[in-house]
Parts: C-alpha cells; structure tokens; sequence
C-alpha cells in the first residue's frame, strides 16, 4: 500500500520525510513548490509530485494513486477542507496533524461520510494530540465517573512557523475550555500551578485539540488545558480585547503571517534530540475524588514524526476502521507508551 506524506517542504513535512527514510518507509511527496520538493525527495530517493491544494482535479488525480495520506501543511483551518474533501471522492485514508479544535470538529462532523466512502479520518496524529488523548484515556479508566479533566503541559521548545500562524489565526480564541459538554471561549484565563521539574511553576489555560478530541475519547464533559506560562504566553494572556480584534483582522493577519516564515524556524537538531515535553492530567469526581498521571516524551516536533508514522504504519498494516477516530479512541492508551522514549507514571 501506499502513502503520501503532503507539505513535505515545510518545517514538519521534512522531518517526517527524513524519518520515513530512517526507518525504512517510501511515502511520495507533495506540495505546492515543484522545486523545494525536488530539494527534498531527491536526496532521499523518493518520489515527488507537486501539486497545490487549489487544483481540486490535480489532488484528485495524485490521491487516487495512494491509499493513506498524511497532511502536514497547515494552517490546517484553510488546507484540511480540500484534502478531506478530495480523500473522500477518491476514497483515500485521511491523517493530519493539526491542533485546530474547528478542524476536529468539522471532521467528527464527517464520521457519516467517512464510513459511507469507506476511509478513516483522524486529525491530531502528532504532538497534539496522541499524548494528550491517550493520557486523557488513560486517566478515564483510572477514574470512570471523572467529571473534570485538567491537562498541564509543560517543557515544549521553539514553535514553526506553521504552528505560529496557527496561533496567529486563533489570537481572538485564546481561552477555549469545554463546560458541561459544550465548547465555550472564556474572557478572561484560567490560572493553575504544575511542576514540570524545577519546582511549581504558574500554568494558563490555552486553546488546545483536547478540547474536542478528549471529549470524544472519554466523554468527560469538563475539560481544560493548560501551558506552563513564559514570558510568550504571558504576552498573550496581558494582549486587550481590542488588540486581539485588531490582530484578527484580515490584512493585519496576512501581514503577520507574511513575517513569519523569516522569524520562527523550530527548534535545531540537538534541542529535537534532547528535550523533553512533560504533561500532567488530573481527573476529578463530583465527590472531589482526584487522581493523577504524568507523561513524559520526546520534544514536541520529534514525537510528531514518530505518532504520525506510527499510526500510519498501522492503517496500512490494516488496523484501520472506517469513520471519524481520535488516536485513543482507535488505538487506544497503549499507543503512546509503545513509542520509544514515553514514560507513564500514576502519581496519586
């Protein structure tokens, strides 16, 4: 069987490819560039197409060659629609790796026709949100009646530029929590405190995939995520309302997004190589019961390639159901823990 890996030429996209390489898969690579592609696929040896996400015709013709295709081109509110779509006529397999919660939910929204074309659709197959949703399931069986779910993230690196227009996008949307089963945006953030290593630090609510996705995991219906606060979130927690409303208008969003691919490159060899990402879930009853877990990965981006291939592996080894998935919800909690270099801990 074979599988794309589309966007091969932005930050992620390269180093999937290169870990398909390492580990001994030849996925065909695509994107809108013919030659940053080149720059990419040759020195691999593998195979290349470009093709833009605006000829509707074209990605029909390069997915009805393949049976899975991994999307890495974000942001994912403006590129997932027409890849969806044409996996659906083509009836291709459909992973990507977005954070984006109007993303998931558009997807869940598909399950129907998913199942009737025949194809998985499972978004947030890498760092966001294999990790989380399988802690989140995990946490679930710990506690079955849970009817809070706090995820606290801490240790990320350097974000891409992909992931920093993502941000740029949801600056309006900056505090999303899910309330009694319903998403809702909070005016102001929630404040909580983790420690990640090196003493208990301050955390902010944040916009996160688990808001959707670990509802559909667990069905717990109050969920909230948090990231440990820094100077950068800290930025972005003190911006006004009226700053926000300025910083979503369209022109001042195409300027921002504009300088963003000079100013945000990810973080290098050695910080992928040594870092770590710390997440915390905490699970609480209606009687005030708690239970806690702890899980420890590889840095961020590193994880990403390894999740995304992972999964990938296995839908086309057929483990593979067709509808709307989350990674727990099909995998299940053993998922991560099978990737090298996850520690799981139950703490309390």
């Amino acid at each position: 069987m074979k599988f794309l890996i589309y966007g091969a030429t932005g930050y992620t996209g390269k180093l999937m490819a290169e870990r398909a390489k390492k580990i001994g898969l030849s996925p065909l690579l695509s994107g809108r560039n013919p030659e940053k592609l080149k720059q990419v696929a040759e020195p691999l040896g593998f195979e290349y197409e470009a093709v833009s996400l605006n000829d509707e015709q074209g990605m029909i013709n390069l997915l009805s060659k393949i049976d899975l295709v991994i999307h890495t081109a974000g942001p994912f509110s403006g590129t997932a629609k027409p890849m969806v779509d044409a996996c659906l006529k083509t009836k291709t397999n459909y992973l990507d790796i977005t954070g984006e919660i109007s993303v998931f939910e558009r997807h869940k929204s598909l399950d129907s026709k998913a199942k009737d074309a025949g194809i998985l659709i499972m978004s947030g197959v890498g760092f966001d949100v294999v990790p989380t949703d399988c802690l989140s399931a995990h946490i679930k069986k710990r506690m079955p009646d849970t009817e809070q779910l706090k995820i606290s993230i801490g240790g990320l690196s350097k974000i891409s530029a992909g992931t920093a227009k993502t941000a740029i996008e949801n600056i309006d949307r900056s505090f999303t929590v899910r309330r009694n089963g319903k998403i809702i945006q909070l005016k102001k953030p929630l404040y909580g405190k983790a420690d990640f290593g090196k003493g208990e630090v301050e955390t902010v609510s944040v916009t996160w995939g688990d808001i959707a996705t670990a509802y559909y995991s667990t069905g717990i219906p109050n969920i909230s995520v948090f990231f440990q606060l820094t100077s950068q979130t800290k930025k972005m927690v003190m911006m006004n309302r009226l700053t926000k409303w300025f910083l979503s208008l369209p022109p001042i969003q195409k300027k921002l997004k504009s300088g963003i691919e000079k100013k945000f490159k990810g973080p290098d060899k050695t910080e992928r190589e040594t870092a770590k990402a710390i997440i915390f879930a905490e699970a609480v009853n209606s009687t005030g019961e708690k239970v806690v877990s702890k899980l420890i990965t590889p840095e961020g981006y590193k994880l990403t390639c390894m999740t995304a291939l992972e999964i990938a592996n296995r839908v086309l080894s057929g483990n593979v159901k067709p509808g709307y998935f989350t990674p727990a919800m099909l995998f299940g909690t053993d998922l991560i823990t099978d990737i090298d270099g996850v520690e799981l801990t139950d703490i309390i």
